[in-house]
């Protein structure tokens, strides 16, 4: 793959091939018109061989997707430079995006990618955030782009991955970050007095209101409003919240005025507010008015190599809190923690660390100081960590872990060693070997659908390379639409 690239003054093609080529018409889809031979060896596939819609197809699934990079190269018509690329567990390549002008037919505007092999990842750390990973890098990027605007921003991710630090970041990094910081939970707060809380009262509006009251959005003028759980918010609350943002005035409730205000709104879920819309459960209309931009935030078990880091920083922390000193866990407690699919994510390694930390006496920490966490955890059966199990049919942003044939969230070897062993692959297989696969057309869509429409998701549920799941799936005549149904 190309180690520099220069453009030309026309701003044609670039002196070096680039990798990979993709062109998209005027609200249109992305067609692929070019693939270097080491790229498409990289995803299995033959470069001569490639159909032109294939571009989603085969990098919809990278972290972050090629096709927002390419989309955001478009909007901006400026390059970006520097991106860690995620093509499967092991494979990070840096890339540049490039604008590429227009297609010999006029119709279309191409982009341009080019990969080299990505340097020894640095960790980056933003407000009180960790990672290394492509997909935090991604995050750190949006943040520092979207903190100087004032645009709406919903903050997507499963419990438990720091959705309300991104929000904090955005205000503090922002023009904004000097006013006030207001944060509600909208699932917290009953109906009837949700109304009030957002955007206040005036004494003897109802019964018990002895006093005058200054809602959130009062609190908030000059900074930011933050709206945890945004998808908990009730239906007539939202039409009075739509109002606010098109109009930027509140009325308190029992209030004969109206009062200016000059609030950005920071909003967070971890369902699918696009479902909550189908559902008729969130008004469109507010839906479009908040989702200007989005951030989402990974689920830990998508992001290995950032949970040393994390590790580093909670034992920090502790050592602080508890005035003690622990240096660091054992290779083999970290491979445990690795081998953990983490549905609490974050704040559940730090409970689990600080229970450890409190427990143990010894400067660093073994496996076997894990052996009671463990124990409980193979109670669980597969499921039981559901994101959505505690809310019946309400989905979550990410795929049910595990599935529903798999084995337990944790499961150790023969011996009374608690290191465990990788989960996440398919019954009756351990971790993903060279062995050739054997996969049926229901078993993939079986993986496709607990995925949630993530191949990248689906092969590692499958055991295979994403590569090997594409094999299949032409062998099998497979498209996203058949598997859909």
């Amino acid at each position: 793959m190309s180690e520099k690239e220069t453009l030309t003054q026309s701003g044609h093609l670039p002196v070096a091939s680039p990798d990979l080529v993709a062109a998209r018409a005027e609200g249109g889809r992305w067609g692929l018109l070019g693939l270097s031979p080491a790229l498409a060896d990289l995803v299995g596939v033959d470069p001569q061989a490639v159909p032109a819609a294939g571009f989603e197809r085969l990098f919809g699934d990278t972290v972050p997707p090629l096709p927002d990079l390419a989309a955001e190269v478009l909007e901006r018509d400026l390059p970006l430079g520097g991106i860690r690329v995620r093509f499967a567990p092991n494979t990070i390549l840096e890339a540049e995006v490039r604008p590429g002008g227009l297609t010999g037919d006029f119709r279309a505007r191409t982009v341009l990618f080019f990969f080299r092999p990505a340097p020894a990842a640095e960790a980056a750390e933003v407000h009180g955030m960790r990672g290394a990973s492509p997909a935090m890098r991604e995050v750190f990027r949006k943040i520092a782009r979207y903190a100087p605007t004032d645009a709406p921003v919903v903050v997507t991710g499963e419990t438990g991955t720091g959705k309300e630090l991104v929000a904090h970041a955005l205000h503090a990094a922002g023009s904004r970050g000097d006013g006030p910081w207001v944060a509600v939970n909208c699932s917290a707060i009953s109906e009837e007095l949700l109304e009030s809380e957002l955007f206040g009262h005036e004494k003897g509006a109802f019964t018990g209101a002895v006093r005058t009251h200054r809602g959130r959005f009062e609190r908030a003028d000059g900074g930011t409003l933050f709206l945890d759980e945004i998808g908990e918010m009730p239906l007539r609350t939202q039409a009075k919240l739509l109002r606010v943002l098109e109009e930027k005035r509140i009325e308190r409730v029992g209030a004969e005025q109206e009062r200016e205000i000059d609030v950005r709104v920071v909003c967070a879920t971890n369902v699918p507010l696009e479902r909550s819309v189908g559902e008729g459960r969130f008004r469109a209309d507010l839906y479009h008015r908040l989702a200007v931009l989005r951030i989402h935030l990974p689920p830990l078990r998508d992001r290995p190599e950032d949970l040393p880091l994390l590790v580093d920083y909670f034992l920090d922390t502790f050592n602080r809190k508890y005035d003690r000193r622990i240096i660091r866990l054992t290779p083999e407690a970290l491979a445990l923690l690795r081998s953990y699919l983490w549905p609490g994510n974050i704040r559940e390694l730090r409970n689990v660390l600080e229970r450890v930390y409190v427990e143990t006496g010894t400067e660093v920490i073994g496996a076997r100081a894990f052996a009671d966490w463990i124990r409980e955890r193979r109670e669980f059966l597969p499921g039981d960590w559901r994101p959505a199990a505690a809310t019946g049919s309400r989905a979550a942003i990410a795929p049910p872990w595990p599935l529903p044939s798999q084995q337990r969230l944790i499961a150790s070897p023969a011996g009374d060693l608690p290191e465990a062993e990788l989960v996440g692959g398919r019954p009756g297989r351990g971790p993903r070997s060279t062995r050739p696969a054997e996969l049926d057309a229901d078993e993939i869509k079986n993986a496709y659908r607990v995925a949630g429409g993530n191949l990248t998701a689906a092969a590692r549920l499958l055991g295979v390379h994403r590569a090997t799941l594409y094999r299949y799936m032409e062998r099998l005549g497979l498209d996203r639409e058949d598997m859909e149904k």
